[in-house]
């Protein structure tokens, strides 16, 4: 018989408290169409873009990364010494290892607590989400710290008039810990491998044949029709391993890639008029892995999202992977 012991941690967790930073430069679809041929009109109704930001060379992923995170600490009322483990959810550290998770803690006082990054493109906030609900359940942790923190704009080729607008930079964090009662739902998720291609890297970065760094390829229509139907389909297995309905949503928060993915998801789940849904894309273009905390921290800001509040949050993307599960709102 084994005499393994097993840790056994809290019954339920929560998200404490959430943080983030946008890029101070603003590039609207005036200043993009300078560098593309294109238009406002065009860019607005393809996707719902109006401006994103885009980081200074200052602005680094730590730098984001840490801020975003020194927010949502301050939010949680927790101390860099009470994190007990840092997931950084990012595609864009051009560094392969180590991991810029292990820095992220040194700078917040974390140093010693387990630190690593995931590549999980648009679905990263919330498989990393998943991974601290578990860690924290299985008594691995106590307070997990969460970021999703991209430099897009570091791999986006701005001849490219499909893809060129689409990218932004930013980060996002989250503060995970435990809870008396149920407040993060079971992660539903998955990924597509034979579809890889359809959303990629241009080349390896060990490619000799070409000195351009390599870029984001995306396959638009591809990635559309998986986004509006194979994930949209999964939102509502989301809500059901949750144990709840669409109707007792308050929020919507889906990854802010494209207005019509959005719009294609709320037919999908026949969204009621009181949900509110997240549209920081308008301001905020696509950042991938930041794009579902930048949206919360907006609806914060517009008065349109309160403490308490149940909201569905799903992140797809590069891989393909998808994954998303029902919050309650620190």
């Amino acid at each position: 018989m084994s005499k393994i012991q097993s840790s056994e941690g809290a019954q339920y967790a929560r998200i404490m408290g959430i943080g983030s930073y946008r890029p101070r430069r603003v590039v609207d679809n005036a200043e993009m169409c300078t560098m593309i041929e294109s238009s406002d009109e065009w860019i607005v109704q393809r996707t719902g873009i109006s401006e994103r930001r885009w980081a200074s060379e200052d602005e680094t992923i730590t730098m984001m990364s840490v801020s975003a995170a020194r927010q949502a600490m301050e939010r949680a009322g927790i101390e860099g010494s009470e994190i007990d483990c840092v997931i950084v959810a990012t595609v864009t550290h051009m560094t392969q290892f180590p991991a810029v998770a292990p820095q992220i803690a040194l700078e917040l006082g974390a140093q010693g607590a387990p630190a690593y990054d995931i590549s999980a493109a648009c679905a990263g906030f919330c498989v990393g989400l998943a991974q601290a609900d578990a860690l924290v359940r299985s008594g691995a942790a106590t307070h997990v710290l969460v970021i999703g923190v991209e430099r897009l704009t570091d791999i986006t080729n701005l001849s490219d008039r499909s893809t060129a607008f689409l990218f932004a930079d930013g980060a996002g964090a989250a503060i995970v810990g435990p809870s008396d009662e149920p407040k993060i739902g079971p992660v539903v998720w998955g990924a597509d491998g034979a579809a890889a291609d359809v959303l990629k890297m241009t080349r390896t970065w060990d490619d000799d044949s070409s000195d351009e760094t390599p870029t984001v390829y995306m396959e638009g229509q591809a990635v559309f029709k998986w986004a509006s139907q194979t994930v949209a389909r999964k939102t509502t297995e989301m809500l059901d391993k949750a144990g709840l309905s669409v109707d007792d949503l308050d929020l919507f928060i889906p990854h802010q890639a494209n207005n019509r993915i959005i719009d294609a998801m709320m037919r999908t789940l026949r969204m009621p008029e009181h949900v509110t849904v997240a549209r920081d894309i308008k301001r905020q273009g696509n950042t991938s892995a930041a794009s579902i905390p930048l949206a919360i921290e907006t609806l914060y800001e517009e008065g349109k999202a309160k403490s308490g509040e149940t909201a569905l949050i799903v992140g797809f993307g590069g891989g393909l992977i998808f994954a998303g599960q029902v919050i309650v709102l620190p």
